[in-house]
C-alpha cells in the first residue's frame, strides 16, 4: 500500500508543473491523466489524489501540447507511447 507522502493533490500537481487548475481537471475529467480517486464528475475534484510518477506524464502532455499545438487525446497518445518505450529501454537494461 502507499504512503500518503507518494501522493499529491490537484494544487501540489498544478504547482509542481506550474499549469493551471482548469488545464489538469479537463483533462482528469476526460480520461486522460489518471486520479486516485475516480474522475466522475460526481467527485469532487479536491478529493483527487495522483501519483508522483503522473508529475512526468503531466510534464510531457503540456509539452507535447504546446510545442505541437496537439489535441488533448493526441498529447495523452504521444505520452502512452513515451512512457511504452522508457519501460521497455528500462527493461532491455535490466537483461542486458
Amino acid at each position: 500500500m502507499s504512503d500518503a507522502l507518494d501522493f499529491l493533490t490537484l494544487e501540489e500537481l498544478c504547482s509542481a508543473c506550474a499549469l493551471e487548475r482548469d488545464w489538469l481537471v479537463v483533462r482528469v475529467r476526460e480520461g486522460l491523466i489518471a486520479a486516485e480517486g475516480g474522475s466522475d464528475a460526481r467527485i469532487a475534484d479536491t478529493a483527487w489524489r495522483f501519483t508522483t510518477t503522473t508529475v512526468a506524464r503531466v510534464r510531457r502532455m503540456r509539452e507535447i501540447e504546446r510545442t505541437y499545438d496537439a489535441a488533448p487525446e493526441l498529447a495523452a497518445l504521444v505520452a502512452d507511447m513515451l512512457e511504452e518505450m522508457d519501460a521497455l529501454r528500462a527493461r532491455l537494461r535490466r537483461v542486458t
